[in-house]
């Protein structure tokens, strides 16, 4: 079995012909024709339990592997493969027996194993050696075919084959200054099964974080934060094609970064620390606008358009948002096409990866990184619901700069509560997380609200502003029925606080 360090890439198909015609003329390039048959079975067994198995054809060659998301990774970085040299262009099961396909192995997945879908790629490979490292660089240009359907394949890859991380993400970096180049969220396999089900460019939620006991609070951070980053990185298709849903699962992932940062900043004390955070507040700026006249028009001025159907102030007002939110979604797709965008992606996984965070020597920061992560997450999911529960129990006596405060300390604490439920595996620990993330999430989800009709009535100031009198009549209409909703949120949060007061702590 060998662990990849990897780092893969999506191109635009122009961009690649013209990086491979740029890199031949500086090293010797080495060129295959590739041709993988993916098996499963027709329900996907492998598939769900995060495996890959596919025998490969290279000229007279057939090479058999089976793969795995590495434990954390979520396929960005680090992947466990086990290759096999074989006879024949149907799967050897008897050499899977010590990988983990090797637990699924019977008779009946023999017998529903089957050919799903196949790549066939025109593969360069190139080697590069970053400040006296060898990596290699592997351009792939061809397509996935799942019968008559088929999808391209443009892709770069930079494989570490000894010496450091941190070169390889210095190899990437220079690589993505003279080219468009997407970090890749999704394998050839993704794509293939993507194919398969005729699954179109979605918005994809997040990924469950594989925690265990085990786990030092360094290694935990590790896991939580690539989780997050594959959150907005998945949804970058979905934001390029102006999906509201989507531009909602990036922010989501960019406030779940973020919020893993805060709970672990006491690892995090540096510069590069601070200028990702800036990066990240950037990106989150860009996609605010879109998200915000979203929840506007959806929320606010579609039930209304429900019960006043000819109303034409509300047509008026409709048709100046609807020109506002188109630019707010091309404003999100374009800062998701951007330069800065995609360094900042690389900048964060190389940050995650071998960020002074994980390099350092420091002695406290050390001793942090390798403190049992139980401990770490007991202590650190006490202090924010005491802290929680108290600002909770003053709830009705907040203004709103304090009541905003409050909302995003429970949006860090629910966070927290999924960032580290792995932990907790017992019967009574499940129950009670269970309780606890309900009642957290209806006191979040009525302070959201809150939030959201604050967030209108600023909205509501610009629009009146135009002075246009029947977008000011439509405008009026919405801020009535958000006052009446208002009070009743109000009410809602003040009851959500007092019945998680008294909720049971599932850390101990």
């Amino acid at each position: 079995m060998g662990q990849e360090i990897e780092l893969k890439l999506e191109v635009p198909a122009k961009t690649l012909g013209k990086l491979k015609r740029s890199l031949r003329r500086n090293g010797q390039a080495l060129d295959k024709e590739l041709v993988s048959v993916y098996f499963d079975t027709a329900k996907h067994k492998l598939r769900r339990h995060g495996l890959s198995l596919r025998v490969r054809r290279i000229g007279d060659r057939r090479v058999q592997t089976v793969k795995a998301k590495g434990r954390s990774a979520f396929g960005l970085f680090e992947r466990q493969e086990w290759e096999t040299p074989i006879r024949s262009d149907t799967p050897d099961l008897r050499a899977a027996r010590r990988t983990p396909l090797g637990g699924l192995l019977s008779k009946k997945l023999a017998h529903a194993l089957r050919p799903v879908f196949e790549t066939r790629v025109h593969r360069t490979v190139l080697p590069l050696t970053p400040n006296g490292s060898r990596c290699e660089l592997t351009l792939d240009h061809g397509d996935v075919r799942a019968g008559r359907k088929s999808a391209p394949i443009d892709e770069v890859e930079l494989e570490l084959k000894r010496g450091r991380p941190a070169d390889l993400f210095s190899a990437a970096r220079d690589l993505a200054k003279g080219v468009p180049a997407n970090l890749a969220a999704r394998s050839k396999a993704d794509r293939g099964y993507d194919l398969l089900t005729g699954r179109p460019i979605a918005a994809v939620r997040a990924p469950e974080i594989a925690l265990d006991q085990r786990m030092s609070t360094g290694e935990a951070f590790h896991a939580i934060a690539l989780g997050c980053l594959f959150h907005v990185a998945a949804n970058h298709p979905a934001v390029r094609a102006r999906d509201c849903e989507g531009v909602h699962q990036m922010r989501v992932g960019l406030r779940r970064l973020r919020a893993a940062m805060a709970v672990f900043s006491d690892l995090l004390d540096d510069p590069d620390t601070a200028r990702l955070k800036r990066e990240l507040k950037w990106i989150s700026g860009e996609l605010a606008p879109a998200r915000d006249l979203d929840v506007y028009v959806r929320g606010s001025i579609s039930p209304l358009r429900h019960s006043l159907p000819d109303e034409r102030a509300l047509d008026a007002l409709e048709k100046h948002l609807d020109v506002r939110r188109t630019r707010a979604f091309a404003r999100a797709q374009h800062a998701v096409e951007s330069a800065r965008y995609r360094a900042m992606l690389l900048d964060a996984l190389g940050w995650i990866e071998n960020g002074r965070w994980r390099t350092t020597g420091d002695e406290l920061i050390a001793a942090l990184r390798r403190r049992a992560v139980t401990a770490f997450a007991r202590d650190e999911l006490a202090r924010r619901s005491r802290k929680v529960g108290r600002r909770a129990g003053k709830l009705a006596k907040l203004d709103p700069r304090r009541r905003h405060k409050l909302r995003i300390a429970v949006k860090k604490l629910r966070y927290a509560a999924q960032f580290f439920a792995g932990l907790y595996e017992g019967r009574k620990a499940r129950k009670r997380l269970g309780g606890f993330e309900r009642r957290l999430k209806t006191l979040q989800s009525c302070l959201g609200a809150l939030n959201d009709i604050r967030v209108h009535r600023e909205l509501a100031e610009d629009l009146v502003g135009h002075h246009d009198a029947r977008r000011a009549f439509a405008v009026g209409l919405v801020a009535g029925r958000e006052q009446t909703q208002a009070r009743f949120a109000g009410e809602s949060a003040v009851r959500a606080a007092e019945r998680f007061a008294r909720v049971r702590p599932f850390w101990n």
